[in-house]
């Protein structure tokens, strides 16, 4: 686990945590998209080939994934945990290294009540935030803070 965690924090810039955790099917269905594609195929993605293939070895030896975790996850590295490796919050395809960092420095350091406050206060974009409730990380945060009548 170690090795694959350093691997991938270090080598693996092309790491898409939508490709790659969810599966050995998942990540060899992308590893032929690419074979077919030959040298039509974007760069990209040829770059991401050898970590399709290290992927798939890890799987193979048994060794998975977790999900991505907004308090748990780091912003960049992969970490070792009891169970598997947990990936950062910047291998969510499109959400970039300064979101990431901006997103873990606000939970690491900050107290928020809502989706809205740690929207504010890590100056993440609606978009971003989109992408980390479609992956699950915002998966118990109200919207808001604002109480309806219904709720009184």
């Amino acid at each position: 686990l170690a090795y694959y965690a350093a691997y991938f924090s270090i080598r693996a810039k092309q790491f898409d945590y939508e490709i790659m955790c969810f599966g050995k099917e998942r990540a060899r269905a992308k590893m032929k998209e690419i074979d077919l594609a030959g040298n039509q195929a974007a760069n990209k993605d040829k770059d991401m080939y050898p970590v399709l293939e290290l992927v798939v070895e890890m799987y193979e030896r048994g060794m998975k994934f977790l999900d991505i975790d907004l308090y748990k996850s780091h912003s960049t590295k992969f970490l070792v945990e009891e169970d598997g490796i947990r990936p950062p919050l910047n291998s969510i395809p499109g959400l970039g290294e300064v979101a990431a960092e901006g997103i873990y420095k606000t939970v690491k350091e900050e107290t928020f009540d809502c989706i809205d406050e740690l929207q504010e206060k890590s100056h993440a974009g609606k978009v971003v935030m989109e992408l980390l409730s479609k992956f699950g990380c915002l998966r118990g945060l109200p919207q808001s803070n604002q109480m309806s009548l219904f709720e009184m």
